[in-house]
Protein backbone atom coordinates (compact mmCIF):
# COMPACT_ATOMS: atom_id res chain seq x y z
CA UNK A 1 0.00 0.00 0.00
CA UNK A 2 1.45 3.70 -0.82
CA UNK A 3 2.24 5.88 1.51
CA UNK A 4 0.19 9.44 0.35
CA UNK A 5 1.22 11.60 3.42
CA UNK A 6 4.17 11.49 5.57
CA UNK A 7 4.42 14.11 8.26
CA UNK A 8 7.59 14.50 10.01
CA UNK A 9 8.42 16.33 13.01
CA UNK A 10 5.96 19.16 12.24
CA UNK A 11 5.56 22.66 14.49
CA UNK A 12 3.64 25.59 13.92
CA UNK A 13 4.52 28.57 16.01
CA UNK A 14 2.20 31.57 16.51
CA UNK A 15 3.45 34.57 17.54
CA UNK A 16 1.47 37.34 18.78
CA UNK A 17 1.95 40.30 21.34
CA UNK A 18 5.57 39.00 21.63
CA UNK A 19 4.04 35.51 23.17
CA UNK A 20 5.14 32.20 21.77
CA UNK A 21 2.11 30.07 20.89
CA UNK A 22 3.15 26.85 19.60
CA UNK A 23 0.11 25.53 17.84
CA UNK A 24 1.57 22.37 16.65
CA UNK A 25 4.74 20.34 18.39
CA UNK A 26 7.22 17.97 16.40
CA UNK A 27 3.93 16.09 14.98
CA UNK A 28 4.40 12.71 12.92
CA UNK A 29 2.28 10.62 11.44
CA UNK A 30 1.49 8.56 8.18
CA UNK A 31 -1.36 8.30 5.51
CA UNK A 32 -1.74 5.26 3.63
CA UNK A 33 -3.88 5.41 0.62
CA UNK A 34 -7.06 3.83 0.86
CA UNK A 35 -6.96 4.75 4.29
CA UNK A 36 -10.23 7.23 6.20
CA UNK A 37 -8.64 8.83 9.01
CA UNK A 38 -10.08 11.06 12.06
CA UNK A 39 -8.24 13.64 13.49
CA UNK A 40 -10.35 14.41 16.97
CA UNK A 41 -8.96 16.65 20.27
CA UNK A 42 -11.00 19.50 22.30
CA UNK A 43 -11.15 22.49 20.98
CA UNK A 44 -8.18 24.82 20.44
CA UNK A 45 -5.93 21.19 20.35
CA UNK A 46 -4.80 22.25 16.95
CA UNK A 47 -6.97 19.78 14.88
CA UNK A 48 -6.97 22.52 12.11
CA UNK A 49 -4.26 23.69 12.20
CA UNK A 50 -2.34 20.20 11.36
CA UNK A 51 -5.06 19.67 8.54
CA UNK A 52 -4.06 23.14 6.91
CA UNK A 53 -0.75 22.36 7.58
CA UNK A 54 -0.65 18.85 5.78
CA UNK A 55 -2.57 20.23 2.96
CA UNK A 56 -0.53 23.05 2.04
CA UNK A 57 -3.33 25.81 3.16
CA UNK A 58 -1.01 27.22 5.89
CA UNK A 59 2.70 26.80 6.06
CA UNK A 60 4.50 25.09 9.01
CA UNK A 61 7.16 26.75 10.93
CA UNK A 62 9.64 23.80 10.50
CA UNK A 63 9.22 20.11 9.76
CA UNK A 64 8.38 18.31 6.33
CA UNK A 65 5.26 17.23 4.54
CA UNK A 66 5.78 14.55 2.10
CA UNK A 67 2.44 14.42 -0.34
CA UNK A 68 3.49 11.45 -2.41
CA UNK A 69 7.17 11.47 -3.20
CA UNK A 70 7.02 15.79 -2.65
CA UNK A 71 7.93 18.14 -0.18
CA UNK A 72 5.21 20.52 0.14
CA UNK A 73 6.79 22.15 2.26
CA UNK A 74 9.51 23.47 0.07
CA UNK A 75 7.46 24.23 -3.02
CA UNK A 76 6.82 27.51 -4.55
CA UNK A 77 3.12 29.02 -4.59
CA UNK A 78 2.53 28.26 -8.05
CA UNK A 79 3.48 24.69 -7.79
CA UNK A 80 1.50 24.11 -4.26
CA UNK A 81 -1.84 26.16 -5.81
CA UNK A 82 -1.69 23.43 -8.58
CA UNK A 83 -0.54 20.33 -6.60
CA UNK A 84 -3.85 21.45 -4.11
CA UNK A 85 -6.07 21.79 -7.58
CA UNK A 86 -5.11 19.12 -8.96
CA UNK A 87 -4.55 16.23 -6.47
CA UNK A 88 -6.03 16.76 -3.29
CA UNK A 89 -9.59 17.71 -2.65
CA UNK A 90 -10.84 20.13 0.07
CA UNK A 91 -14.39 20.16 1.90
CA UNK A 92 -15.03 22.28 4.84
CA UNK A 93 -17.93 23.27 7.60
CA UNK A 94 -18.49 25.78 6.10
CA UNK A 95 -19.73 25.63 2.64
CA UNK A 96 -17.51 28.05 0.44
CA UNK A 97 -20.34 28.66 -3.04
CA UNK A 98 -19.59 30.85 -5.60
CA UNK A 99 -23.45 32.85 -5.15
CA UNK A 100 -23.10 33.84 -8.91
CA UNK A 101 -23.52 30.29 -10.11
CA UNK A 102 -25.33 27.08 -10.23
CA UNK A 103 -24.53 24.02 -8.03
CA UNK A 104 -23.12 22.41 -11.14
CA UNK A 105 -21.15 25.26 -11.90
CA UNK A 106 -19.93 25.62 -8.74
CA UNK A 107 -18.59 22.30 -9.19
CA UNK A 108 -17.50 22.62 -12.69
CA UNK A 109 -15.25 25.02 -11.63
CA UNK A 110 -12.24 23.47 -10.20
CA UNK A 111 -12.30 21.09 -13.17
CA UNK A 112 -12.50 23.68 -15.61
CA UNK A 113 -9.31 25.47 -14.18
CA UNK A 114 -7.50 21.91 -14.04
CA UNK A 115 -4.89 21.04 -17.43
CA UNK A 116 -4.09 17.80 -15.55
CA UNK A 117 -6.20 15.48 -16.57
CA UNK A 118 -6.58 16.66 -19.95
CA UNK A 119 -10.11 16.68 -19.79
CA UNK A 120 -12.36 18.86 -23.34
CA UNK A 121 -14.74 21.08 -21.51
CA UNK A 122 -17.35 18.85 -22.60
CA UNK A 123 -16.08 16.02 -20.59
CA UNK A 124 -15.48 17.84 -17.50
CA UNK A 125 -19.37 18.64 -17.82
CA UNK A 126 -20.41 15.14 -17.85
CA UNK A 127 -17.75 14.22 -15.06
CA UNK A 128 -19.45 16.81 -12.52
CA UNK A 129 -23.07 15.77 -13.74
CA UNK A 130 -21.47 11.79 -12.87
CA UNK A 131 -20.66 12.90 -9.31
CA UNK A 132 -23.84 14.99 -8.85
CA UNK A 133 -25.99 11.62 -9.71
CA UNK A 134 -23.66 9.54 -7.68
CA UNK A 135 -24.52 11.47 -4.78
CA UNK A 136 -28.10 12.00 -5.41
CA UNK A 137 -28.20 15.70 -6.04
CA UNK A 138 -28.35 15.80 -9.90
CA UNK A 139 -32.05 17.04 -9.79
CA UNK A 140 -30.85 20.54 -8.33
CA UNK A 141 -28.02 20.77 -11.13
CA UNK A 142 -29.40 24.20 -12.23
CA UNK A 143 -30.38 25.47 -8.67
CA UNK A 144 -28.79 28.40 -6.81
CA UNK A 145 -26.66 27.43 -3.89
CA UNK A 146 -29.66 29.12 -1.85
CA UNK A 147 -32.40 27.22 -3.47
CA UNK A 148 -31.15 23.67 -1.91
CA UNK A 149 -31.00 22.25 1.37
CA UNK A 150 -27.80 21.84 3.61
CA UNK A 151 -26.93 18.10 3.21
CA UNK A 152 -27.71 19.00 -0.67
CA UNK A 153 -25.00 21.58 -0.54
CA UNK A 154 -22.46 19.70 1.41
CA UNK A 155 -22.64 16.74 -1.11
CA UNK A 156 -22.53 19.31 -3.61
CA UNK A 157 -18.78 20.20 -2.21
CA UNK A 158 -18.11 16.47 -2.21
CA UNK A 159 -18.74 16.20 -5.42
CA UNK A 160 -16.27 20.10 -6.19
CA UNK A 161 -13.55 18.28 -4.17
CA UNK A 162 -13.51 15.23 -6.50
CA UNK A 163 -14.02 16.40 -9.92
CA UNK A 164 -10.19 16.44 -10.35
CA UNK A 165 -10.09 13.09 -9.31
CA UNK A 166 -7.84 13.46 -5.96
CA UNK A 167 -5.36 11.39 -4.60
CA UNK A 168 -6.55 12.51 -0.92
CA UNK A 169 -9.52 14.90 0.46
CA UNK A 170 -9.32 16.64 3.58
CA UNK A 171 -12.38 17.16 5.62
CA UNK A 172 -12.62 20.07 8.31
CA UNK A 173 -15.76 18.94 9.95
CA UNK A 174 -17.55 18.50 7.08
CA UNK A 175 -20.71 17.87 8.92
CA UNK A 176 -20.33 20.24 11.73
CA UNK A 177 -22.84 22.30 10.17
CA UNK A 178 -25.63 19.93 9.81
CA UNK A 179 -28.06 18.38 11.07
CA UNK A 180 -27.95 14.90 12.52
CA UNK A 181 -30.00 13.64 9.15
CA UNK A 182 -27.97 15.71 6.95
CA UNK A 183 -24.75 14.55 8.72
CA UNK A 184 -25.40 11.01 8.75
CA UNK A 185 -26.17 11.33 4.61
CA UNK A 186 -23.05 13.26 4.00
CA UNK A 187 -21.11 10.49 5.90
CA UNK A 188 -22.37 8.02 3.95
CA UNK A 189 -21.50 9.77 1.02
CA UNK A 190 -18.07 9.97 2.13
CA UNK A 191 -17.58 6.25 3.72
CA UNK A 192 -18.82 5.29 -0.06
CA UNK A 193 -16.03 7.28 -1.51
CA UNK A 194 -13.28 5.88 0.68
CA UNK A 195 -14.63 2.05 0.02
CA UNK A 196 -14.04 3.10 -4.10
CA UNK A 197 -10.54 3.80 -3.38
CA UNK A 198 -10.26 7.60 -2.25
CA UNK A 199 -7.88 8.82 0.23
CA UNK A 200 -9.65 10.91 3.43
CA UNK A 201 -8.39 12.90 5.93
CA UNK A 202 -11.04 14.74 8.11
CA UNK A 203 -10.89 16.74 11.78
CA UNK A 204 -14.02 15.95 13.33
CA UNK A 205 -15.44 16.55 17.06
CA UNK A 206 -18.40 13.79 16.52
CA UNK A 207 -17.67 10.52 17.34
CA UNK A 208 -20.42 8.86 15.36
CA UNK A 209 -18.35 10.31 12.67
CA UNK A 210 -14.98 9.17 13.34
CA UNK A 211 -16.34 5.66 14.32
CA UNK A 212 -16.71 5.76 10.30
CA UNK A 213 -12.97 6.19 10.05
CA UNK A 214 -10.87 3.24 9.86
CA UNK A 215 -7.77 5.15 12.35
CA UNK A 216 -8.66 8.13 14.74
CA UNK A 217 -5.24 10.15 15.68
CA UNK A 218 -5.93 12.03 19.01
CA UNK A 219 -4.39 15.36 19.84
CA UNK A 220 -4.45 17.75 22.83
CA UNK A 221 -2.15 20.60 23.23
CA UNK A 222 -0.66 20.30 19.83
CA UNK A 223 0.68 16.37 20.06
CA UNK A 224 -0.83 13.35 18.96
CA UNK A 225 -1.69 11.72 22.20
CA UNK A 226 -2.77 8.24 21.09
CA UNK A 227 -3.90 6.40 17.99
CA UNK A 228 -7.20 4.46 17.99
CA UNK A 229 -7.94 1.46 15.26
CA UNK A 230 -11.44 0.71 14.00
CA UNK A 231 -12.59 -2.88 13.99
CA UNK A 232 -14.07 -3.15 10.42
CA UNK A 233 -16.21 -6.23 11.55
CA UNK A 234 -18.02 -4.72 14.22
CA UNK A 235 -21.06 -2.83 13.88
CA UNK A 236 -21.48 0.68 14.13
CA UNK A 237 -22.73 0.72 17.74
CA UNK A 238 -20.09 -1.29 19.17
CA UNK A 239 -17.66 1.13 16.91
CA UNK A 240 -19.05 4.09 18.17
CA UNK A 241 -18.75 2.21 21.95
CA UNK A 242 -15.07 1.30 21.71
CA UNK A 243 -14.13 4.46 20.18
CA UNK A 244 -15.84 6.57 22.88
CA UNK A 245 -14.29 4.71 25.88
CA UNK A 246 -10.88 5.40 24.09
CA UNK A 247 -11.76 8.80 23.91
CA UNK A 248 -12.93 8.67 27.72
CA UNK A 249 -9.47 7.33 28.65
CA UNK A 250 -7.46 10.08 27.50
CA UNK A 251 -9.91 12.86 29.02
CA UNK A 252 -12.50 13.52 26.17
Amino acid sequence: MATVLEVKDLCKTYIADKRQNNVLKNVSFKVEEGEMVAIMGPSASGKSTLLYSVSGMDSPTSGTVYFGNRDITNMKKKELADARLDDMGFIFQQMYMMKNLTLLDNILLPGFQSKKLGRTRGEVIAYGEKLMRKLGIIEVADHDINEVSGGQLQRACICRSMINKPRILFADEPTGALNRSSSTEVMEELTKLNKEGTTIMMVTHDHKIAAKCSRVLYILDGNIEGEFFNDPELSSKEREKNLNNWLMELGW
